[in-house]
C-alpha cells in the first residue's frame, strides 16, 4: 500500500516529496496516517481473531492455557496472560465444572483390595497403571451410566461403555473388553478404581486375576483422591461436554459421548499431565525420541 510506504520511509525523505513523486495527497495521507491502525493494534486483532477460531472449534472447552499453546503450536507467538487478557475483552471463558454425586455402592461383602497405587499417578510406559471409574450422566430419558478405563502413561481413554444399568457385566467388564483389545497387557500393570461393587464382585474380579499378571488396587474408604485422575476426567467431561447444554435423548448422547472421548479427548484435546500435547503429539514425540537415542 502506497500510504504504508511513504509511513515505513519517513525518516529516510521528505513526506511532501514522496507524495509528490507518488501523486499522492498531502493532506490524504496525513488523514490516513491519523486513522491508521498501529501495528501492534493490528497484531492484537488478528490475534484476537485467532483465539476466537481456536475458541469456538476446541466447542468452548479451551481455557487461556490451553488456547495459548495451541496458537503457539499453530506459530503464532503469544503468552497466556496475553491471551486470558484477550479472551476477557471478547467475553470468552471456558465451561466450568460443578460437584456431582457418587455412583460408588461400598456397601458390599466383597473382598477390598489395598492401595498399591497411592497417588503414583505418573508412568514411564503404557499399561503400567490404568485407572477406572463409574459416572452417571442425565438425560430426558433418565440416567445412563458411563464407565472409563484410562492408561496413566498417555491419559488416553483405551476402554469405556456406556449403559442403562449398573450391573458389572454392563459396566466394568464391558470397559475392560474394549481395554484390552486397543492396548497390551504387561506383566505388573496395576488396575485401580474404587471400592464399588463393580470392581469387588467376584465376576469382575475373576476376571483380572485370570491374567495372573494385574494387581488389582483399590482406593481408600471416601477418599476420592486416590482415584484423582479417573474423577478429573469426569469433572472434565461434565464441564465440557454436559453442563450448560440442553437435556437429550438416550440416543444423542451416546453419540455425543462417543465423539467427546473418540474424537475429543482421544485424538484432539491437549492434556497438561503429557505436556499440553495431543495424545498423538505424545507418541510421535517419544517416537522421535527413540530414534534419536
Amino acid at each position: 500500500m502506497i500510504y504504508k510506504f511513504i509511513k515505513n520511509h519517513e525518516t529516510l525523505y521528505s513526506i511532501e516529496k514522496m507524495c509528490k513523486v507518488l501523486d499522492i495527497g498531502l493532506r490524504s495521507y496525513y488523514d490516513w496516517k491519523s486513522n491508521a491502525v498501529s501495528d501492534r493494534k493490528q497484531r492484537a486483532i488478528l490475534i484476537k481473531k485467532e483465539i476466537e477460531t481456536v475458541y469456538f472449534i476446541k466447542k468452548q472447552r479451551y481455557g487461556s492455557p490451553r488456547i495459548a499453546v495451541e496458537l503457539n503450536a499453530r506459530g503464532i507467538r503469544v503468552s497466556r496472560n496475553t491471551v486470558a487478557k484477550y479472551m476477557r475483552d471478547l467475553g470468552f471463558r471456558s465451561k466450568l465444572g460443578r460437584k456431582f454425586r457418587t455412583t460408588t455402592d461400598s456397601k458390599h461383602t466383597h473382598r477390598i483390595m489395598e492401595n498399591h497405587l497411592n497417588r503414583e499417578f505418573r508412568t514411564t510406559e503404557p499399561s503400567k497403571v490404568w485407572v477406572s471409574d463409574i459416572t452417571y450422566i442425565h438425560t430426558k430419558e433418565g440416567f445412563l451410566y458411563l464407565t472409563t478405563i484410562i492408561d496413566l502413561y498417555d491419559r488416553k481413554c483405551i476402554g469405556w461403555s456406556i449403559s442403562n444399568g449398573m450391573s458389572a457385566e454392563e459396566t466394568t467388564l464391558a470397559a475392560w473388553r474394549m481395554a484390552v483389545k486397543n492396548r497390551d497387557i504387561v506383566k505388573g500393570l496395576i488396575f485401580h478404581s474404587d471400592r464399588g461393587v463393580q470392581y469387588a464382585c467376584e465376576k469382575f474380579a475373576n476376571t483380572l486375576d485370570s491374567y495372573k499378571v494385574i494387581t488389582r488396587s483399590m482406593s481408600r474408604k471416601g477418599n476420592c483422591w486416590d482415584n484423582a485422575v479417573a474423577e478429573s476426567f469426569f469433572k472434565t467431561l461434565k464441564s465440557e461436554q454436559l453442563y450448560g447444554n440442553k437435556l437429550v435423548s438416550k440416543e444423542k448422547m451416546k453419540m455425543d459421548l462417543f465423539e467427546y472421548i473418540e474424537i475429543w479427548y482421544n485424538r484432539e484435546r491437549r492434556h497438561s499431565a503429557i505436556g499440553n500435547l495431543t495424545i498423538e503429539e505424545f507418541w510421535k514425540q517419544k517416537s522421535n525420541l527413540k530414534n534419536v537415542a
